[in-house]
């Protein structure tokens, strides 16, 4: 299609609607050329896999062409928090730049609705794991006459601490559908209704993917069927598609169906005698699983190490005999109430998730454990997705945008399009219309030990500190590990007068507000600080990054996944590790220049960017930043 023959050219333009609609616009040649390939995409019904590098206004350049289209189109993005600024932000201005009328809808998972059925339940039976969560309990009992749609994300006063959720929302085993005595005024009902009559929908991966493996297995759809989906945030899908197309039992699964069977048992004549007794059993044999997993087991591990210790493994059995007999009793009150019908039908889930773990190993499947405090979940994970997921593909029949500022690595897309089952999409990259090279300094210093030595982080901070004062602290420090995180920490408190914001230490929410506000301060996070955060302006100089963020070998997906590469003759480092890293990097350091007037230093600790071969790969797919001699031209640089 000629460059005339676009709308969305002439719309993004400099005499276009939406630079007269927007304050601040100016038009980008990068963020037109994005939109004319979606355009097409659109039009053709293909699939389309774009990096748009930081600046480049994706969300624009996807929107206008996909509301042009009239079609139903799908939007995806990697964060609830994303997928609200777009919703309730993004859309409109769009919308009202382009003056078209469409009926938009936000959907999330339903855990993200209050269910006012369980919330009355939670009110009169007085099983609240605490008191807070009982003084939130009627903070949520007067906002819900209020809410018009019942999304507990936005009210945002029930904190993870006190346990309430769990007794305000539902879940897909315990939600009573039709037949629930609230269904009439049921926000996830509603919310759904809306999504099936909206011209565009806003959901989070975890949506699209639980929507997915639903699909998979035969049931009713959440989504309605689209045109097109656009996945935003797209280097998270392969994550997120993977867990979705797990199978899980977690403890907090069993304990959540023994509570609610006591619950429905207060419906029921008769019910609490017959359950009382292998309730409180099955309750014990989790609390002493629990025990034994969280005494003895590292955070995570293969499955061969959790069945090589002889008293996890009794421990299991245990509450899987528990299981068993709670079944046998509860059989006699099947048909007694639809409430406990549903929680019949979750035991007999429980039990074939057992099953599955006491059947044989399937071939390209990982299973392994994990655990959170006193928590855990044992997984059966594929170890590709590109399969199910391109099955999917086939059944939707719709045009498919992938986008991120992350996606390639040294411009090539085959990591992220072999994951996805992409190898036959077109690719688009699209640099950061950013000045890097004016308004960014890379440094890598010398002398700094290896990562696995004990004295990295000593030594790390020695060189980072006297940057920390020219820069008057406006810093990130982002580490690889938590450990790490806390030995700086605990480093740092003694040696800069500046204030300290340390992950953990509050929401992340609270925790960059914070940070924002006090003008100068250190905040020290790993993982989920890498990306998805924007601080724009002199609030941000500094960003630090201690080492190359490579995933753990002894992870039992990654090396699952690298015997298989292995096997297939491939290099699981260059095929999996490398550029992994690759991409985690680049998000890390995406965190620095936000906007066309930001400035600043970004530091990179770990040597081996120059003692290996491969660091030249890493550099070489990091925007283009004047490389810095030495300290004093950093510190010079900020001040």
């Amino acid at each position: 299609m000629s460059q005339e023959a676009h709308r969305s050219t002439r719309l993004l333009g400099a005499e276009g609607p939406v630079a007269a609609a927007l304050d601040g616009f100016a038009p980008r040649e990068t963020q037109i050329r994005m939109a004319e390939a979606v355009e097409d995409t659109l039009n053709s019904g293909g699939t389309l896999v774009a990096e748009a590098g930081t600046g480049i206004g994706k969300t624009l350049a996807y929107l206008v062409p996909a509301l042009l289209g009239g079609e139903r189109v799908i939007v995806s993005t990697g964060t609830k928090t994303l997928q609200d600024q777009l919703f309730f932000r993004d859309l409109p201005l769009v919308c009202k730049a382009l003056d078209v009328s469409v009926t938009p809808a936000l959907l999330k998972g339903r855990a993200n609705y209050l269910c006012l059925h369980r919330m009355n339940i939670a009110r009169t039976d007085g099983r609240l794991p605490s008191r807070e969560a009982a003084l939130e309990l009627e903070n949520v009992m007067q906002w819900s006459s209020r809410t018009p749609d019942g999304d507990l994300t936005l009210f945002g006063e029930v904190s993870d601490d006190s346990g309430l959720m769990p007794f305000i929302t539902s879940t897909a085993d315990n939600c009573l559908g039709s037949e629930c005595p609230q269904f009439d005024d049921c926000f996830v009902a509603r919310a759904r209704r809306e999504a099936q009559e909206a011209d565009i929908v806003v959901v989070n991966h975890h949506l699209l993917f639980a929507d997915m493996a639903i699909k998979q297995s035969g049931f009713g759809e959440v989504l309605p069927g689209a045109s097109a989906f656009i996945v935003d945030e797209a280097h998270q899908a392969p994550e997120t598609a993977s867990r979705f197309f797990s199978t899980s039992l977690s403890s907090r699964q069993v304990q959540d169906l023994c509570r609610d069977f006591l619950a429905e048992s207060a419906e029921v004549s008769g019910a609490m005698g017959i359950l009382r007794e292998p309730v409180a059993d099955c309750l014990q044999k989790l609390k002493e699983t629990q025990a034994e997993i969280a005494a003895t087991l590292p955070e995570r591990g293969a499955w061969s190490d959790l069945l090589s210790d002889a008293t996890v493994r009794n421990a299991l059995q245990q509450l899987e005999q528990s299981v068993i007999g709670l079944a046998r009793e509860v059989s006699r009150l099947e048909g007694s109430a639809r409430g406990m019908d549903g929680c019949i039908e979750r035991l007999q889930e429980v039990q074939l998730q057992f099953d599955r773990f006491d059947a044989p190993e399937k071939q390209g499947e990982v299973r392994w454990f994990e655990r959170r405090g006193r928590g855990f979940a044992l997984h059966i994970t594929p170890l590709e997705v590109s399969t199910a997921f391109s099955q999917f593909r086939e059944l939707a029949d719709a045009a498919w945008l992938f986008t991120s500022a992350t996606l390639s690595v040294g411009g090539d897309f085959s990591h992220f399009t072999r994951q996805m089952g992409l190898e036959e999409a077109d690719t688009l990259q699209l640099d950061s219309p950013f000045d890097y090279a004016h308004k960014a300094l890379i440094w890598l210093p010398d002398g700094l030990p290896e990562p696995r030595e004990a004295g990295f982080v000593p030594a790390l901070l020695d060189r980072v500190v006297p940057l920390l004062e020219a820069s008057r602290g406006r810093a990130f420090l982002l580490f690889t590990s938590h450990r790490a995180l806390r030995m700086a920490a605990e480093l740092l408190a003694d040696r800069v007068s500046f204030p300290l914001f340390v992950q953990g230490e509050q929401p992340r929410s609270l925790l960059l507000d914070a940070f924002r506000q006090s003008g100068e301060g250190v905040l020290l996070g790993s993982a989920s600080f890498w990306e998805g955060v924007d601080v724009i302006g002199e609030a941000l100089s500094l960003v630090v990054i201690d080492k190359l963020p490579f995933a753990a070998p002894d992870d039992p997906v990654i090396e699952a996944r690298s015997k298989q590469l292995r096997r297939e003759g491939g290099n699981p480092f260059f095929q999996l590790f490398l550029p992994q890293a690759v991409i985690s990097l680049k998000q890390g350091a995406g965190r620095l220049i936000r906007d066309v007037n930001d400035r600043g230093v970004l530091v990179i600790c770990d040597p081996r960017l120059k003692t290996k071969s491969y660091g030249r790969i890493f550099l070489e797919s990091l925007p283009p930043m004047k490389p810095a001699e030495g300290q004093s031209e950093v510190e010079e640089f900020l001040q």
